[in-house]
């Protein structure tokens, strides 16, 4: 099977582990004329209009100007040169103090992979989820010390203690359960209730858990549903601020529907038909993620294995 290449994956950059250990190598990079810089002003990307959107990368002196505290993380290398992301969100007017040209403007990152090639949306998910990760763990964990940056962005050592804190990624199993020729969606209570969407099922997967027991546990929770086999199908980096996606199909053991009321506004039964028709927007009432979301691909593959 070819590997499916979702939103936010496909980023082309050799993240250079090696360089980034040599300190040297990365303050000469930094100021090389052959470097490039995205920006990130309050988490939305720096992206250029054209004919098609793409990153909008700038030079080193564009950002060697603006006096930031916060060093910039380094992304990787690709065929042109280094690559860095920087946070400029202490910057008032960043239009203005970062000279940028006409074509280019601040997009909030979710509306940005919609639009930016493969390639472009996996850097942007690597850049938002460290600049995150930094602005969120600018303390250290063990005794509250202020921490610094070290090996290009990519660790926080505390001067204190000497503790080395590293960015995370938190696991979310998403799943499909099917029961012949019905599939489970569910209305999270919140933003999909809001929108009145109904998705796969999904939770953070626990300490100690497998994929498979944190897909059978969540729909017990959400659902009521118990689940037999699991299989593996896909997965998603989600930089909101910084989780994987984990995509299954399971196959229901019981079929009765107890919903948690916390967590779920609503949890059903739909035909194979009905979400044939909602993927192509064609449902009256049944709405669905569009093909950003894993959770789209996981029900248009078991619509399309009938």
């Amino acid at each position: 099977m070819t590997d499916i290449v979702h939103t936010f994956a496909g980023n082309p950059l050799d993240r250079g582990d090696a360089l980034r250990r040599d300190a040297d190598w990365l303050s000469a990079a930094e100021r090389d004329s052959a470097s490039r810089y995205l920006p990130m002003w309050r988490l939305n990307v720096l992206i250029e209009d054209g004919d098609t959107h793409r990153l909008g990368w700038l030079p080193p002196e564009r950002i060697a100007g603006l006096g930031l505290s916060e060093p910039p993380v380094f992304l990787g290398l690709d065929r042109d040169g280094p690559r860095f992301a920087q946070n400029v969100s202490v910057v008032e007017e960043p239009a203005r103090d970062l000279d940028l040209p006409p074509r280019f403007r601040f997009e909030d990152s979710r509306a940005a992979g919609m639009v930016l090639p493969v390639r472009d949306a996996g850097i942007l998910a690597q850049s938002r989820s460290q600049l995150a990760w930094h602005e969120r763990h600018g303390y250290c964990s063990v005794c509250g010390t202020p921490s610094t940056p070290a090996r290009g962005g990519h660790v926080r050592v505390c001067p204190n203690c000497g503790a080395q804190h590293f960015p995370r990624t938190d696991p979310v199993a998403i799943m499909l359960i099917s029961d012949g020729d019905r599939c489970l969606l569910g209305q999270a209570a919140g933003r999909l209730a809001r929108m009145r969407m109904y998705s796969a099922l999904a939770g953070f997967i626990d300490q100690g858990e497998s994929i498979e027991e944190a897909v059978r546990r969540e729909v017990r929770e959400e659902a009521g549903v118990e689940v037999g086999a699991v299989r593996y199908h896909s997965s998603q980096p989600w930089p909101f601020p910084s989780s994987l996606m984990i995509g299954c199909h399971g196959e229901a053991l019981t079929t009765d529907i107890r919903i948690d009321p916390v967590e779920m506004a609503d949890v059903r039964w739909f035909a194979r038909d009905e979400a044939r028709r909602a993927l192509a927007g064609e449902h009256p009432t049944l709405n669905v993620p569009g093909p950003m979301a894993i959770a789209h691909h996981l029900i248009r593959a078991w619509v399309e294995r009938a």
